[in-house]
C-alpha cells in the first residue's frame, strides 16, 4: 500500500482526536492532532493564533503542517475542521494517505459542543447557527475529500474497527 497514513477528517466534535488516538493504538501508527502539532510549533493555543494572525494565518500554518506531515508515514492524523476545506490540503494527505470522513449528523455535534468555548469560529451569541451554516457548508466539501466514510454517531471503538475493516 503507497499511501499509508489514514488522515482523519470531519466537522468539530465529530471525534476525530479521540478516534485517532484509538486507531493509534489499534493499529501502532503515530497519531498526530493537526491543531495541537501547529500549537506545539507556534507555542500559542489555535484560538491565540485567530485572535493575534487571524484566520488567513492560520490556514497559512496548517497547509504548512500538511505539507510536512504528508512526507511521513505510518501517521494517524486528525486534521482540523476547516482543513480539508481546503483542495491544496486534500491533494498533500491524499498523496501518502486515505482520507477517512467521520460523519455525524449537525445535532449530534451541537451536542458534543454545547459547553465546548475553545473553538474559535463558534465564540459567537449565535453559536448553534453559526454551527449549522459552517456544517451544511462544509458538509459537502469533507464528501468530495473522503477515500472512506464512516458513521462516527457510534461509539469510538465502533467507528474505529469500521474504519480498519474498510481500510484492509
Amino acid at each position: 500500500m503507497n499511501r499509508k497514513n489514514i488522515v482523519l477528517c470531519g466537522f468539530m466534535g465529530c471525534g476525530k482526536s479521540t478516534v485517532g488516538s484509538l486507531l493509534s493504538r489499534k493499529t501502532g501508527m503515530s497519531f498526530i492532532d493537526l491543531d495541537s502539532y501547529i500549537e506545539k510549533k507556534e507555542n500559542k493555543t489555535v484560538s491565540q493564533i485567530f485572535e493575534d494572525s487571524g484566520e488567513e494565518y492560520f490556514r497559512q500554518l496548517e497547509r504548512e503542517a500538511a505539507q510536512e506531515l504528508s512526507q511521513k508515514n505510518g501517521l494517524v492524523i486528525a486534521a482540523g475542521g476547516g482543513t480539508l476545506t481546503y483542495q491544496v490540503n486534500v491533494d498533500t494527505f491524499r498523496r501518502t494517505g486515505r482520507i477517512v470522513l467521520l460523519d455525524v449528523p449537525v445535532d449530534v455535534v451541537a451536542a458534543r459542543l454545547k459547553n465546548d468555548s475553545t473553538r474559535p469560529l463558534l465564540n459567537r451569541p449565535d453559536k448553534d447557527k453559526a454551527m449549522k451554516e459552517l456544517y451544511d457548508k462544509r458538509l459537502p466539501l469533507y464528501k468530495s475529500a473522503a477515500d472512506i466514510t464512516v458513521d462516527a454517531s457510534q461509539s469510538p471503538m465502533q467507528v474505529c474497527t469500521e474504519i480498519i475493516a474498510s481500510l484492509d
